[in-house]
């Protein structure tokens, strides 16, 4: 099984979502503070369909994880797992723990999807270690506009879905 690290912020919660209609927008509390956040529908609905057609385990992988309820019930997606669960701020920290996540997976055997708009290095050893031996699919979207139509496509092409 395939392991899929999402990010929320920059790649599901994004400004300019765009797929072709209007976005949804609600807020969502992580540690007291209601923060808002925009989305594509189809995005969410194409998620929802990976994830229970049992090809891929997604895991949040965000700083979102100690309050991801949050989310699941703001977008509508199932309960999912989590890469952590430790309350993080933004920043090398947070980037480092989902790094370590990243190589986890790896180490387990699994195929790796990762999406994140901040955290994938763009190159240098840890890159070269996340890609050695080509089961690894690395997708940083534009955080203005977060995951696309043809992001989903790849991800569905990788997992052997299309």
């Amino acid at each position: 099984m395939t392991v899929w690290l999402l990010d929320v912020d920059g790649v599901l919660n994004a400004r300019q979502p765009g797929w072709g209609g209007p976005p949804r927008h609600g807020y969502a509390m992580s540690e007291g503070v209601s923060w808002p956040i925009r989305w594509a529908p189809p995005l969410i609905a194409r998620i929802r369909a990976l994830h229970r057609c049992g090809t891929v385990e997604i895991r949040w992988c965000s700083t979102w994880c100690a309050d991801v309820g949050e989310l699941e019930r703001l977008l509508g997606l199932p309960p999912l797992e989590r890469a952590f669960t430790d309350s993080v701020e933004p920043g090398e920290g947070a980037d480092a723990l989902k790094l370590a996540a990243a190589f986890a997976v790896i180490d387990s055997g699994y195929p790796l999807v990762w999406t994140d708009d901040v955290a994938i290095p763009a190159d240098g050893p840890e890159r070269d270690r996340l890609l050695a031996g080509g089961r690894t699919l690395l997708i940083a979207p534009d955080s203005r506009r977060g995951l696309q139509p043809e992001h989903l496509d790849t991800i569905e092409d990788f997992l052997g879905r299309r």
